[in-house]
This record gives C-alpha cells, structure tokens and sequence, in this order.
C-alpha cells in the first residue's frame, strides 16, 4: 500500500511563498508519477502540477505556470511544490497524488491511483 503525506501547507500574505512536500511510503516510488492537485471551497479538485518518474518532463496549469515549480527527489520518496508570488486566488487545500507510470503524466484526477490527505494553503490580500 502507497501512502502520501503532504506537508508545509499555512498563511501567507500575497506576493509570498510556500513549500509544500509529499513524503511517499514504499520502496517503489520512482514507478509513480506525482501531481499536485488543489480544491478550493465549493469547487471541484482541479489540476496543478505533474512531474514524471525522473523528473525530466513537467507541466503547469495555466493559473501557476511561472509561479509554481514541481520537484522530486527519489532517494528521499519525496516530492515537492514551491509556490512563490502567491495570489488570494491560490488558496485552496493542496493534495498529493501518485500514478503508476513510467511513461507519461496526466493532468486527469482519477487517473491518479493514491491520494494524500491534504494540507491547506490560505494566501491573504
């Protein structure tokens, strides 16, 4: 069973920056790619931020591109979202998710396999 534990999530001010990270149990961490996903209140879970098995090959939701900045490290099963200029708009709570894939990423919510619980992100005006 893969388990998924984001962290890092809080209040910002807009214009400031957060870390967020994924800690992912199990030995086989380099077969998933990861996505960030976020949910705002009253809205459907919508896509930000996929990377695949290496690391090579990333994409963006429109809204975060230039913004955000997806990142892995294998040896530590981790993976990792830097948001920066953050905007009111970004306030949402943010989750992890994993896909079994060595050949592609997706921007599609139940192509994703695991889900971690979620941490929340409130960025002030």
């Amino acid at each position: 069973q893969v388990q998924l534990v984001e962290s890092g999530g809080g209040l910002v001010q807009a214009g400031g920056s957060l870390r967020l990270s994924c800690a992912v149990s199990g030995r086989t961490f380099s077969m998933y790619a990861m996505g960030w996903f976020r949910q705002a209140p009253g809205k459907e879970r919508e896509f930000v931020a996929t990377i695949n098995w290496s690391g090579g090959s990333t994409d963006y939701a429109d809204s975060v591109r230039g913004r955000f900045t997806i990142s892995r490290d294998n040896a530590k099963n981790t993976v990792y979202l830097q948001m920066n200029s953050l905007k009111p708009e970004d306030t949402a709570v943010y989750y992890c998710a994993a896909m079994r894939s060595r050949t592609t990423t997706s921007r599609v919510v139940r192509e994703y396999n695991y889900w971690g619980q979620g941490t929340q992100v409130t960025v002030s005006s």
